[in-house]
C-alpha cells in the first residue's frame, strides 16, 4: 500500500499544481507567479496538516513532489498557450480532482499517526482545501470553500465514506478508491448543477434600511 499512497500523493500534487497554474493564467501572472501559485496550491494543505500532526513536512526530504509540480505547471502552460480559450469550469474541475486525492490521503496519514476518525477526516479536509484557499487569497478572490457551493462538505463526505469502509474491513485500496470517487462525483455534481448550502448575508430589504 505504501507505493499506492506515494503515487496517489504525487497525482494529487500534480493536479493541484495544474489548478494553481490555471489560476495564475486567469489572473495574467508572470512566470514567477505561476510557480508560486502552483506550489502553494499543491503543498499548502499538506504542509499545514503535517505541522499540526507534528511530523516531518511531506516535501522536506523528497524532491519528487517538486518535480511533479514543475512538470504539471510546465505541461499546463504549454496547453493554455496553444489554446485561445479555456472553459470557465476547468479550474474547478482540476481542483475537484485534486481534492479527491488529497482528502483521502490526508485522512489516511492522520489515521496512521493515531488520531481519531473524526480528527482524521478534519485533517483530510484541511489537506484538500487549504492549498486552494491560499491560492485564492493570493489571487484576491473569495476562496471556493466560502462561496456557497458544496465544497468542504464533499471533502467530509469522501473522508466519511473512506473511514466507514475501513471500519467495515474493506480492503484499503478499494476503500480509498471509493472515497475518492464519491468525493469527486459529489463535487462535480455541485459544479454542474450549482448545488449550494445557505449563504449568510443580508437580504435586499435589509440593505435598503438605514
Amino acid at each position: 500500500m505504501t507505493d499506492y499512497f506515494h503515487w496517489f500523493d504525487l497525482l494529487g500534487i500534480a493536479v493541484f499544481a495544474v489548478s494553481g497554474t490555471l489560476a495564475a493564467w486567469r489572473n495574467h501572472m508572470d512566470g514567477f507567479g505561476v510557480i508560486v501559485l502552483a506550489t502553494v496550491t499543491a503543498i499548502g494543505g499538506g504542509t499545514l496538516r503535517d505541522l499540526i500532526l507534528d511530523v516531518p513536512v511531506i516535501w522536506m526530504n523528497n524532491n519528487s513532489y517538486f518535480f511533479a509540480i514543475f512538470a504539471a505547471a510546465g505541461a499546463t502552460i504549454l496547453l493554455v498557450r496553444n489554446r485561445l480559450t479555456i472553459p470557465n469550469n476547468t479550474l474547478q474541475i482540476a481542483d475537484a480532482i485534486g481534492l479527491a486525492f488529497f482528502v483521502i490521503m490526508g485522512t489516511q496519514k492522520a489515521l496512521d499517526h493515531g488520531t481519531s476518525t473524526m480528527v482524521a477526516i478534519m485533517l483530510g479536509t484541511m489537506s484538500g482545501v487549504c492549498g486552494g484557499m491560499i491560492r485564492d487569497v493570493l489571487c484576491r478572490e473569495i476562496p471556493m470553500v466560502f462561496r456557497g457551493e458544496l465544497y468542504a462538505f464533499t471533502c467530509i463526505f469522501g473522508g466519511a465514506v473512506y473511514t466507514s469502509l475501513l471500519a467495515l474491513h474493506i480492503a484499503p485500496i478499494y476503500a480509498m478508491l471509493s472515497g475518492m470517487t464519491s468525493l469527486l462525483l459529489l463535487r462535480l455534481a455541485a459544479i454542474k448543477w450549482q448545488l449550494t448550502i445557505p449563504v449568510f448575508g443580508r437580504n435586499s430589504q435589509e440593505l435598503n434600511e438605514p
